[in-house]
């Protein structure tokens, strides 16, 4: 029903306005238009009046469909308590807990795959509600934590939503830079996350500049892990290519579950469109939508026979894992609306590395 609502919109947009199109693409410099077609709208074919028109339309449909996804698989959240031995706790959580009572209260991971230091980030939800990843040692002990969702309890009363200067006031001053062998990165200022060195681990709060710079993330990765890590960038590698791939594909289902939209179905067939980009931007050296052939993301996306009524593309390069790149893509407003367009319904995740192991992620989403 809602693609045949589409339809008709897309259909009466085309009829009203074709003798203005048909005029441009007349004229030599139709080029120009249509790539300005493409730098606003995420269908290749319509002018920018969807998005506006859409947005009525969506109130019509998304308004039912996404209550009848969201809400008739509500999960209960769990109720949190301070943690007693740690600054942190991910929905109870701590490192060094066993992997037996992870399970033992989540059940099975979701998804286990490689991360950037060389174990795995196992996934556990419901629906990707009550999202988090942990990560094991070779005992089996907790020795990383991530969250996106309201998962987070402090000693301090940090959580989810509080103010950036709540979180300095009650952390001090983060971490200017850190070591990896002899040499050292300096963290940037007025980046959209802290670190801090708090109980023998690393903790990473990411900020929501969207939202009035407030904590929207956490990564706590113990020291001993971050220190087997022996460079910045992870050696790049299949298994960790396709991690990376399939925790870009997650992170951005447990953002879209945040914001009462529904989540994202993987596709395979896009998801090698967006890999082939990934690595040829890794292995000729550059950063753009548009390939040196000259071919846009929908020129690609067809190319590769994906049929799609809407699309979009993200890209991502340089971050040190697919937690910094999504991060980072939702402090970004083009990106970040890609995420969380509501007709999306498929995403597919390509990722190259390039000969410094510097990661390229690009992310394919489109609606049919």
């Amino acid at each position: 029903m809602k693609s045949f609502f589409y339809t008709i919109i897309v259909l009466f947009i085309l009829f009203v306005s074709w003798p203005s199109i048909e005029k441009q693409i007349g004229e030599p410099d139709a080029s120009p238009f249509m790539e300005k077609m493409l730098s606003f709208t995420e269908n290749p074919y319509v002018s920018e009046a969807i998005t506006s028109l859409s947005a009525t339309l969506q109130q019509f449909i998304h308004s039912s469909d996404t209550a009848t996804e969201q809400e008739a698989a509500k999960v209960e959240k769990p109720d949190l308590i301070k943690p007693e031995a740690q600054a942190f706790s991910i929905h109870n959580i701590e490192l060094s807990d066993s992997k037996e009572k992870v399970e033992n209260m989540l059940g099975a991971p979701k998804r286990s795959s490689y991360n950037e230091y060389g174990v795995r980030w196992h996934t556990y939800h419901q629906d990707y509600q009550n999202f988090l990843m942990v990560a094991y040692d070779e005992h089996n002990k907790v020795a990383g934590l991530y969250t996106n969702q309201d998962l987070i309890a402090s000693a301090s009363g940090i959580k989810l939503g509080s103010p950036k200067e709540t979180v300095l006031q009650k952390l001090g001053e983060p971490l200017s830079q850190m070591r990896k062998g002899l040499v050292y990165m300096k963290f940037q200022e007025k980046e959209d996350y802290d670190v801090f060195m708090m109980d023998n681990s690393y903790v990473t709060i990411f900020y929501d500049k969207h939202e009035q710079n407030t904590v929207t993330a956490i990564q706590i990765i113990s020291k001993e892990l971050e220190q087997e890590k022996s460079s910045f960038y992870a050696q790049g590698s299949a298994p960790l290519k396709e991690g990376f791939e399939y925790q870009l594909f997650d992170l951005t289902n447990a953002a879209r579950v945040n914001h009462h939209l529904p989540v994202l179905k993987w596709d395979d067939q896009v998801k090698g469109t967006a890999r082939k980009h990934s690595a040829d931007m890794a292995k000729q050296h550059y950063f753009s939508h548009t390939n040196l052939r000259g071919q846009s993301p929908f020129d690609r996306m067809k190319a590769d026979h994906v049929f799609f009524t809407s699309a979009g593309e993200n890209l991502a390069y340089g971050q040190f894992s697919s937690i910094f790149a999504h991060e980072g893509l939702m402090n970004s407003l083009g990106h970040r609306e890609n995420i969380l367009r509501p007709e999306y319904r498929f995403l597919g995740v390509g990722v190259a590395f390039n000969e410094e192991a510097q990661p390229y992620f690009t992310e394919n989403f489109f609606a049919k």
